[in-house]
């Protein structure tokens, strides 16, 4: 089983939206039961709150479930449970390292670093444009199911 850990600040619109676009991708590539997926936030803001209502409208939109997705805070014990941790910024992913202690890990990477746009996911929380967050998402979720797929073949 591989296990994939999407990271925000929150945890109500671009982890979730990942999670939710990332569990889509791995169900039409036929690896449900071989990749556990979850979202977390680096914040406590919104522990048990549902994601974004323009997160869920995207989703709605795309037809893509977001059943079950609830807020929760990522932890130090994270790190040991998830063999993918994927920040969508570059705070993030210092608030991860900073976290768990595990500066520079290779599990723990930018989502769009598997992409060739190596640069943060903007935070529609802030920038209100869903569309573009989801794109890059998408982009970002598309590649990381490639490497994985690359991992599991060789």
């Amino acid at each position: 089983m591989v296990n994939v850990l999407f990271v925000c600040l929150g945890n109500i619109c671009r982890s979730p939206m990942a999670e939710a676009v990332f569990r889509d991708l791995v169900k039409k590539a036929n690896l449900n039961g071989k990749i556990h997926i979850d979202s977390a936030g680096t914040s406590s803001w919104h522990v048990g709150a549902r994601p974004h209502k323009g997160t869920l409208k995207k989703l709605e939109e795309y037809s893509i479930s977001s059943e079950g997705m609830l807020g929760r805070q990522f932890t130090k014990e994270d790190f040991e449970q998830f063999d993918y941790i994927i920040g969508m910024d570059e705070m993030n992913i210092r608030d991860i390292y900073d976290i768990c202690g595990q500066p520079q890990h290779p599990k723990i990477m930018r989502l769009l670093d598997l992409t060739n746009k190596k640069s943060d996911v903007p935070d529609p929380y802030y920038t209100g444009d869903f569309q573009e967050t989801y794109d890059l998402v998408l982009e970002g979720c598309q590649a990381l199911l490639e490497k994985i797929k690359e991992g599991m073949t060789s």
